[in-house]
């Protein structure tokens, strides 16, 4: 039987008894109403500085990394990314497993992840690879560990720095080997992502995910690794809790981030294909962004009055341009305002900015209600704020002046309206 002849009849759910077809279990699931959901990802940059690894950790070594998902399956897919590669980037090996726990190095139901039926694999510069489905039954919560073998480090490294978790690294090809420990391994211990950009689950059909994307204060600053105490952390804690089980959060946040131009990573316009919309199963993004666009302009001391209310005409073209285009792919797109930073001692900000970010608020909230730019409102600045003095945070939750503590970010969890979540008209799921 040819490989045409072969996928219609997966395709009709008959003669499958004989038939062998990469993704044909996919193919199954689709059947069955099921689609593919994302159920973790993160936001994808170039390493710079103590970020990268040496290229000689990644010469003959396994890289071994720790991601907790939020749903649940008993099928799923890996995403690889070398987004940010100047060259091919070439995986000799590659598992995923159950996680022996945070901060931990072994794994537990290891199974090899294949790429069209090869256990080896080279992605191009600038690409995103996806493994084949693997059957690995796990719960929404579940911490997977995905090894993958290098014999020569990446020409320019793709990652994520605030991973907020402990990723492992041991010479040799380890990605079948279940307990990496003892004189033998020794691995070491990095806190950041490599080359990992998500992982995908196969779900029924009402399944679907949020994508939280914004700055530092999304990606959990603060935020000791395996505490799991982001933000997005507590939300996907809080839908369990709910007994909302088909319903993926993935934090795409960037530390340093800004809305429209590059920090230490791509701005946010730019990236929003791929962080949002690009991901499987999307139907809702949470939008918090602009406190490094306001901070930054004002420390660089360019914000005088015209540049200040040119800024502030931008950004909100391009929350438009955001909206337009995630309602074209079937998302719904919920505004964040952005929380206090009047005691913020990096961005220093004076009465203009402060009377910049209330009026990019009152935007946001208005926009959300009235001028239907947005499909809903999580109002951060609100939850956060002192009410004794508006401009900053309250001193329950305030880290630094600028990012909330381990209970601002639960606060912020507590703020969503979940409500706002379980449906979008445009939708595709």
């Amino acid at each position: 039987m040819s490989r045409q002849s072969c996928l219609a009849a997966a395709v009709l759910a008959a003669l499958l008894a004989g038939c062998t077809v990469p993704g044909a279990s996919h193919l199954d699931g689709a059947a069955r109403g099921e689609h593919w959901v994302a159920a973790w990802g993160t936001a994808q940059m170039v390493p710079e500085g103590q970020n990268a690894l040496a290229p000689e950790q990644l010469r003959d070594a396994t890289l071994r990394q720790v991601v907790r998902v939020s749903i649940k399956g008993r099928q799923l897919r890996v995403r690889l990314s070398n987004a940010f590669g100047t060259d091919a980037l070439a995986i000799d090996a590659a598992s995923i497993g159950l996680s022996t726990g945070p901060g931990q190095a072994g794994a537990s139901a290891l199974q090899p992840l294949r790429f069209g039926g090869s256990t080896a694999v080279t992605i191009p510069a600038g690409a995103d690879y996806l493994s084949d489905p693997v059957e690995l039954v796990h719960t929404a919560g579940a911490d997977l560990a995905v090894s993958l073998h290098f014999a020569a480090a990446p020409a320019r490294q793709t990652g994520h720095p605030g991973a907020r978790a402990t990723s492992y690294l041991a010479r040799g090809n380890r990605v079948l080997d279940a307990a990496w420990s003892g004189a033998d391994i020794d691995p070491t211990k990095v806190t950041r992502w490599y080359q990992l950009s998500g992982v995908e689950v196969l779900a029924a059909a009402p399944t679907h995910a949020v994508v939280a994307i914004g700055d530092s204060i999304t990606d959990g600053y603060g935020v000791e690794p395996d505490t799991y105490g982001r933000w997005t952390d507590h939300l996907a804690t809080r839908l369990r809790a709910a007994g909302v089980t088909d319903l993926g959060v993935i934090n795409a946040g960037i530390g340093g981030g800004r809305l429209l131009r590059d920090g230490l990573g791509p701005n946010l316009v730019a990236r929003f294909e791929r962080d949002v919309l690009a991901r499987p199963g999307v139907s809702h993004a949470i939008v918090m962004i602009g406190v490094n666009d306001f901070g930054t302009q004002h420390r660089n001391n360019e914000d005088s009055a015209a540049a200040r209310a040119r800024l502030l005409d931008d950004m909100m073209q391009a929350h438009r341009q955001l909206v337009a285009r995630a309602h074209l792919a079937g998302v719904c797109v919920i505004g964040a305002t952005i929380s206090p930073y009047g005691a913020s001692g990096y961005y220093k900000p004076g009465p203009d900015n402060e009377g910049d970010r209330l009026a990019y608020n009152r935007w946001i909230r208005e926009s959300g209600v009235f001028d239907g730019v947005f499909d809903g409102v999580v109002d951060f600045d609100a939850a956060l704020r002192d009410p004794a003095r508006p401009d900053a945070l309250l001193k329950t939750y305030d880290n630094d002046g600028l990012h909330p503590n381990m209970a601002g970010y639960k606060a912020m969890a507590d703020a969503v309206p979940l409500a706002q979540l379980q449906s979008c008209r445009y939708a595709r799921y």
